[in-house]
């Protein structure tokens, strides 16, 4: 999608060349405007006065006298907070997506200039118009291609659309390999987006094959490898905005491409949707391609372990003992807690970037979803500081957390007879003893963990990746950047 920004009043905005208007109205008109004698203004008080009270509620009017477009919509955006906007316009472009509308407007003119609305703005109608046809050529393509966003003075909100464009296009990578198909998307294929990403400015990429995994001594996961015939891929990126040697964020994302759950298999009821289990994997994509249109100054280091947890014969089995790449050793319980066991081996990987901050992003646990359900991505940290940054993050783009315990007697369950630890601990405080196996693995670095596993993706009929939690990451990227003071966390000691 194209997107372009203008300064613009209702009566500019109404002789638009483009195939509809999406107009958003507060619930109180500046009196100024109110007065305007323009055909779109008195309509927009018309509309005001016809509408039902609730943000989203619209009324549509075809060739409008004095309107270029065809189509006019005029959606009520409440008290035009960031968070209203976005539900507005979510409520408009889905009106118009059966219309078929190529060239919108977006009008924001009658609201405050505000850079958070305007960037929530540009998002929603992308997510609004999405549609996914990478394998199924009976889908119609998306209509929309071009947005033209209207405010009463764009340089005040020029940030925030920037930083809009950027995460439509990141928050939309994420999606396209989140929801191919497992067979379209094996961890070599990910490893050639992973490449793409590379050859734009700024991005460093390195793949590395079974043979240079295994000289790593990265036992945990070659141990989930082991079941499929897909040969695992560990991708490492580097986005160098910062200065040369400024300590790197560092982002872990698992990437489960499809999950069997190997020798502890899954029931059949919706195992398919186990090719979203590589969504940690997508937002860590999305991220870099946000980053490489953004260019902020910060340097940003992506880790991607990468394969299939498979159930053949050469298949790691419950009670097989394996050494990471820590050192330590692991009794495997459940073949199906096998996405700590590739982050574990890529957290350890990441300690050689000395990072300012290290976040590991996975669809880790069903506990999380029943936690959270799929409004809140669960965050755990042992850092106040790195935790609070996340959550503030998180709260100023919508792409909402929630921070969850990590008291040590939670890590009583790991506790192995025959190894240094076992991969679970049980099914009470599923996803808290989830993350208290990856903490034996960060050391005094900064770490936080986010489980994505309620959030990543929508099941039954809009089934669909989300794309979150890149809003998220790329918001904290961002803070860190405009903040060089305050990157590197406080840690408190915490008993492993």
């Amino acid at each position: 999608m194209n997107f372009e920004l203008k300064s613009l009043t209702l009566a500019q905005a109404a002789q638009l060349p483009v195939d509809a208007l999406l107009v958003l109205l507060p619930d109180h008109l500046p009196k100024a405007l109110a007065a305007s004698p323009d055909a779109l203004t008195r309509l927009a008080v018309l509309a005001l006065g016809d509408m039902e009270s609730g943000v989203g509620q619209m009324v549509a009017g075809y060739k409008v006298e004095g309107v270029k477009a065809a189509r006019v919509v005029l959606v009520r955006a409440g008290d035009a907070s960031a968070a209203a906007v976005r539900k507005a316009v979510a409520a408009g472009t889905a009106a118009l997506r059966q219309a078929g509308v190529e060239k919108l407007a977006l009008v924001l003119s009658c609201l405050p200039d505000d850079a958070m609305a305007v960037r929530m703005a540009v998002q929603a109608s992308a997510d609004a118009s999405y549609t996914y046809t990478t394998t199924k050529p009976s889908a119609k393509p998306r209509a929309l291609k071009r947005v033209t966003v209207a405010v009463a003075d764009a340089a005040a909100v020029r940030a925030g659309f920037e930083v809009g464009k950027a995460l439509v296009s990141g928050v939309e990578f994420a999606k396209e390999w989140a929801n191919r198909p497992g067979n379209h998307a094996t961890p070599t294929h990910l490893a050639d987006a992973a490449r793409a990403l590379g050859r734009q400015g700024g991005i460093k990429t390195e793949v590395l094959g079974p043979k240079q995994v295994a000289a790593l001594g990265m036992g945990a996961f070659m141990a989930v490898a082991q079941g499929s015939a897909q040969p695992l891929r560990f991708i490492v990126m580097q986005y160098n905005g910062g200065a040369k040697g400024d300590a790197p964020v560092v982002l872990v994302g698992k990437g489960i491409t499809f999950d069997t759950g190997g020798i502890s298999i899954k029931p059949a009821p919706e195992m398919d949707e186990m090719k979203f289990d590589m969504g940690g994997a997508a937002s860590v994509l999305g991220t870099f391609a946000a980053l490489a249109e953004l260019k902020p100054a910060i340097n940003v280091v992506g880790l991607i372990p990468s394969c299939e947890n498979m159930p053949d014969g050469l298949a790691v089995k419950p009670g097989d003992v394996v050494r990471s790449m820590s050192g330590q050793t692991i009794e495997i319980l459940n073949t199906d807690a096998e996405g700590r066991l590739i982050l574990c081996d890529a957290l350890t990987y990441a300690a050689r970037f000395k990072p300012r901050a290290v976040i590991d992003i996975a669809t880790l646990t069903g506990a999380c979803v029943i936690a959270l359900g799929a409004v809140r991505t669960g965050l755990f940290s042992a850092s106040d500081e790195l935790a609070d940054a996340l959550q503030k993050a998180g709260d100023v783009c919508g792409d909402l957390a929630w921070r969850m315990p990590l008291d040590d007697e939670y890590a009583e369950g790991l506790k192995s007879s025959f190894a240094d630890m076992g991969n679970v601990a049980g099914r009470a405080a599923g996803a808290v003893t989830a993350a208290k196996f990856l903490q034996k693995f960060v050391g005094d670095m900064p770490w936080a963990h986010l489980d994505i596993a309620g959030t990543a993706w929508k099941s039954g009929a809009a089934k669909g990746a989300t794309g979150r939690p890149v809003p998220l990451l790329l918001q904290f990227i961002l803070d860190q950047a405009a903040t060089p003071a305050a990157v590197k966390p406080a840690r408190r000691k915490t008993r492993a």
